[in-house]
Parts: C-alpha cells; sequence; structure tokens
C-alpha cells in the first residue's frame, strides 16, 4: 500500500511511518509536512534513510499539492496527523488552529473524493469529548470541546462525518489520549519537564497538579491507528486509550525519580486558563480492542524508557528549546509566573 502520512515530520506521525516501516515491509509512504515550529527534518532522518519514504514540503490546505501528490504517488490510504496541537498555544491565538485543524482536514477530504482513495483516517484526541467527572466516554459521547484547540479538533472531526454521510468518502476517525514517548516536541508536559529539567531549570506544575489524564505510549498509539486503518469500519470513530490515569503530580514525581532529582524541582504555578481547566480525561477503548489491538508498554516502563530517551538524545531537543520561536512561547505562555525561572 503506498501511503500519504500527513504531519508525518511531528511527534506520532513520525513514530506511526517508523511502525509502518517496522510491521509492514510492502508499504511505501510520502511524509507532507509543513515543518512548523513542531516538525523537523530531523526528526525523520532515520525514516527517510530506510529508502521506502521520502518527504515532500507543503502544507494540507493546499489542496493542488495535496491532489498533485495522490495523483504522482498513486496514494492508496491517507493518514493525517497534521495539526496544531497544544491547548497553551491556542490560548494565545486560534487562527492557525482553525487554518489547519478545520480549512486543511476539509482539504484532505476533497481530494480523497476526487482522486477515489481507499481510506482516510483522520488522528483526533479525546479532547473533543471536554472534561469528565466519573465514568468513560464512547464514541457515541457528544463532542464538548473547552478550549480553541480541542474546539478544532472536534470541527474537523464533524466534517469527517458529514463527507462520510454526504459523499460516502471512506473515511475514519480516531481519538487518541496524553500520548508520550520519544522525538515529542517539548511544549507538552513529559518532555517539556524532561528538558526543563535536564537544563538545570524548574518545571512548572499548574495548581496542586490533580489534573487526570490518561497516557499511552506512542508506539501503542501508533499500532492502533494502523489497526483501524487496516481493519476499522468507515464512517466510524475510534476511541484509543491505555486505560491508564494518572494525575498530572503523579506523572510530575515519576519524572523526577527517573532524573534522581526532588520535587524541589517543582514550581507551582497558577492555570493561566480564566475557565475551568478539564479536570480528567477518561475513554472507552472497547471498540478499537474488539478489531484486535491491545496496549503493550507499562506506563512506568514507557516513561522511564522516554525519560532516557531525552537524557540520551540532547541533541535533537537542545536547537529546539533554544529556538528563538520556542523561547518566545515559553516567555509569552510562562513568563509572568515563572519570573527567573524562565
Amino acid at each position: 500500500m503506498n501511503l500519504l502520512v500527513c504531519g508525518g515530520a511531528g511527534f506520532i506521525g513520525s513514530n506511526y511511518c517508523r511502525y509502518v516501516l517496522r510491521t509492514v515491509p510492502e508499504d511505501r509512504i510520502v511524509i507532507l509536512d509543513a515543518l512548523t515550529y513542531a516538525g523537523h527534518r530531523s526528526t525523520i532522518e532515520d525514516v527517510l534513510a530506510t529508502g521506502r519514504a521520502e518527504f515532500v514540503h507543503g502544507r494540507i490546505e493546499d489542496r493542488d499539492r495535496v491532489r498533485q501528490i495522490l495523483t504522482e504517488h498513486r496514494i492508496d490510504a491517507i493518514v493525517n496527523f497534521a495539526a496544531e496541537t497544544h491547548n497553551d498555544r491556542s490560548l494565545l491565538g486560534a487562527e492557525e488552529f482553525l487554518r489547519t485543524n478545520v480549512l486543511g482536514v476539509q482539504s484532505l477530504l476533497d481530494a480523497c473524493l476526487d482522486s477515489g482513495v481507499q481510506r482516510m483516517v483522520q488522528v483526533s484526541t479525546d479532547e473533543v469529548y471536554g472534561s469528565i467527572g466519573s465514568g468513560k466516554w464512547t464514541e457515541e459521547s457528544p463532542l464538548l470541546p473547552n478550549t480553541p484547540y480541542s474546539a478544532s479538533k472536534a470541527a474537523g472531526d464533524l466534517l469527517c462525518r458529514a463527507a462520510f454521510v454526504t459523499y460516502g468518502t471512506p473515511v475514519l476517525v480516531t481519538r487518541g489520549g496524553n500520548t508520550y514517548g520519544p522525538y515529542q516536541y517539548p511544549e507538552k508536559l513529559i518532555p517539556f519537564f524532561c528538558t526543563r529539567l535536564l537544563t538545570g531549570k524548574k518545571a512548572p506544575l499548574y495548581g496542586e497538579g490533580e489534573q487526570v489524564r490518561e497516557w499511552i505510549h506512542v508506539d501503542d498509539h501508533c499500532a492502533a491507528i494502523d489497526t483501524v486503518l487496516r481493519k476499522g469500519v468507515p464512517g466510524e470513530a475510534y476511541n484509543i486509550s491505555d486505560a491508564n490515569e494518572r494525575q498530572n503530580r503523579e506523572v510530575a514525581a515519576k519524572i523526577l525519580e527517573a532524573l534522581g532529582m526532588d520535587e524541589s524541582r517543582i514550581k507551582r504555578i497558577p492555570d493561566p486558563r480564566k475557565g475551568a481547566h478539564d479536570q480528567r480525561y477518561s475513554m472507552d477503548s472497547s471498540k478499537v480492542r474488539a478489531l484486535g489491538w491491545e496496549p503493550q508498554v507499562p506506563f512506568e516502563e514507557g516513561l522511564r524508557q522516554t525519560v532516557n530517551w531525552y537524557r540520551e538524545n540532547e541533541r535533537w531537543w537542545r536547537p529546539i528549546v533554544e529556538s528563538e520561536p520556542y523561547r518566545r512561547f515559553v516567555e509569552r505562555f510562562y513568563g509572568p509566573v515563572l519570573g527567573e525561572d524562565l
């Protein structure tokens, strides 16, 4: 199968490419990525070196570019990871999120309709559901997003549903939990904490860190996405979760333990959101498990491996955290509360 992996130079996208190349020897991959702040050629050097993947620079919003790729490379299926993904960044401005997560998705759906692509998987997030006090979301739960980021992802999900109902576009949606692992851009909690602690800075924790998230290792997430691509039913959504709920402060404590540091390296800060911070995410993933997928990486083991990866791969993340765009984001978002620890 010839795959177009959109956003393949990012965190989950690049790991998905590695997963496919490792498990499906006959598949070939075209990576389409705009290489914005979170996408880097250095992330996919090993992927491209296999000779079974090639890179195309471009945006999913560019309809002509997408159609050209689908035709020239005889693409059989699209897996779309391309997205603006950071809640905190979305609070500073939503326009870019709407451009990529809404208009970009529609561009891909239009291209599918015109080209006869056999399948498209839209990679979404559990955050489209909002926050849940008890119990678990199913794929039938209402979409109640609470940030510009999650609202833009929910809009993309609904466009996929509309395309399937109206045109029969063979699109499937996956909604993953908080994902961690190697090559994650250091804005998200685990790599943000790791890189700050490894550079002698304190790591900021919102309030008492009581927010609950459901964590899944990127290898397990990628395996589930690929299962949906090959076995899922078009028009359906699939929750992807590891049933592994942790408070943020527990995750922070395990990172400190892995690095041999104590709690004095954590700085508690007020939440910048004017409204309520989503307190808990939890999903029922029995639907994707019925396709034959099960998570394989225990959280404690996966987290230790991830912390060690950041400790051993400073050459990958150091240029990012020292770059001007990254420094500007940290200063703008955390500067007022981190002060001299910035």
